[in-house]
C-alpha cells in the first residue's frame, strides 16, 4: 500500500464573523502552504501586514478555561481555535497558513460547518512528501478534577470515545464512539454545536466570556429546553460536540494521531493536559511515516455501549 502525502488548500478561501466570547469582528483566511509547514496562524493588521507567526502545537496553547487560546511569551494571539483545528484534522489538511485579523476564530453558527464548507470549495491537493503521524505506542491516562482521559494504541487511525453526563433532563448520559475520518467528520461531528445554559450567562459575562453568543450561534439551555426555535441537530448534539472540541485540542498534537483517546467529564482542559503528558513521554510516541491505517472491518461497533459520563463543568463548550 502507497504512502499518504502530506496535503494542503489548492486555493486561498476566506470566512467572516464573530467571536463567541470577544462579540468582536473577525476575518480568517486558510492559505495553501508548502510541506512540512503544519497548521501555522498568522495575526495580521488591517492593512495585511503580519503581526505575529505562531505554528499551532501544544506548547502554544496558553489557556483552556472555556476555550483554546493560542500565544506564545508575547502574549495571546487568537482564541477558540478548536473547532477550526478539528476542521483541518478532520478533513485531512497537513499544511496551512491561518491569517485572523481579530483576537478569536469566528465562531460562525457554533459547529464547524462553515469551515468544512470552506475547505471543500477550496479543495485539497497532495503534496511530495509522505503524511507522518504520532503513532501513539503505550497508555497515557491523566486524571483531572474528576475528569478522566486517555490516549492508547490504535492501529485503523485516530478513535474518540467521548462520554458526558449532565444532571439536565435533556442531556444525562450521553456516549459516542466513532473512527475519525472526513467524511464521519462531515456527517456526525462538524455540525454539533457548542452549547451553554442559560444560568451560567451573568456569570460569564462579568467574567468577559460569551459577548458574542447568542441563539444564532450557541444552543442555550434552561432547566427543561433548549431555547434555539430550530431545536436539537442530532439526539445527542451536546457529546457530538465535546467530540468535536477533543479532535481540535487533540491536532495540537501537530502530527496526526495513530490514537484511540478516550474521554470521560473532559473538557479543554483535561484535552490539554492528556495531549501534554503524551508530548513529554517520549516513550509514549514515535513519528512515522506510513501508509494509510487500516481500515476497521466492516460491521464492527463504532458507538460505545454502557459509558459512564460526566460532563466538564458548566462550561461554554
Amino acid at each position: 500500500m502507497k504512502g499518504a502525502k502530506q496535503t494542503t488548500l489548492r486555493d486561498q478561501v476566506a470566512v467572516s464573523g464573530i467571536g463567541v466570547h470577544s462579540g468582536s469582528p473577525v476575518t480568517l483566511t486558510l492559505n495553501p502552504a508548502d510541506d512540512d509547514t503544519g497548521i501555522v496562524f498568522q495575526r495580521v493588521s488591517s492593512d495585511g501586514s503580519i503581526e505575529r507567526e505562531i505554528r499551532a502545537d501544544v506548547r502554544a496553547v496558553t489557556a483552556t478555561e472555556f476555550a483554546t487560546v493560542l500565544g506564545d511569551a508575547k502574549g495571546p494571539l487568537c482564541s477558540t481555535a478548536e473547532h477550526l483545528l478539528a476542521t483541518l484534522r478532520g478533513l485531512g489538511v497537513d499544511n496551512v497558513v491561518v491569517e485572523i485579523d481579530g483576537p478569536e476564530v469566528p465562531i460562525m453558527d457554533g459547529s464547524a460547518a462553515a469551515f468544512v464548507d470552506a475547505i471543500d470549495q477550496a479543495g485539497l491537493t497532495a503534496r511530495a512528501l509522505p503524511r507522518r503521524y504520532i503513532e501513539v505506542i503505550k497508555p497515557v491516562r491523566v486524571s483531572k478534577d474528576g475528569a478522566q482521559g486517555e490516549l492508547r494504541p490504535y492501529q485503523h487511525g485516530f478513535r474518540v470515545e467521548a462520554e458526558i453526563e449532565f444532571d439536565h433532563p435533556l442531556i444525562g448520559r450521553q456516549a459516542l464512539a466513532l473512527d475519525i475520518e472526513p467524511e464521519t467528520f462531515r456527517r456526525e461531528i462538524a455540525r454539533a454545536r457548542t452549547f451553554g445554559f442559560m444560568k451560567d450567562v451573568a456569570k460569564l459575562w462579568s467574567a468577559g466570556f460569551a459577548l458574542g453568543a447568542s441563539f444564532a450561534n450557541t444552543l442555550v439551555v434552561t432547566e427543561d429546553r433548549v431555547l434555539n426555535p430550530e431545536g436539537l441537530r442530532f439526539a445527542d448534539e451536546f457529546v457530538r460536540h465535546k467530540m468535536l472540541d477533543a479532535i481540535g485540542d487533540l491536532a495540537l498534537a501537530g502530527q496526526p494521531l495513530l490514537a484511540s483517546y478516550r474521554t470521560v467529564r473532559g473538557g479543554h482542559k483535561l484535552n490539554h493536559a492528556v495531549l501534554s503528558a503524551l508530548m513529554a513521554d517520549r516513550s509514549a510516541w514515535r513519528v512515522i511515516e506510513a501508509a494509510e491505517p487500516a481500515r476497521r472491518a466492516r460491521g464492527q461497533a463504532q458507538v460505545g455501549a454502557g459509558m459512564l459520563a460526566a460532563a466538564y463543568g458548566p462550561e461554554m463548550s
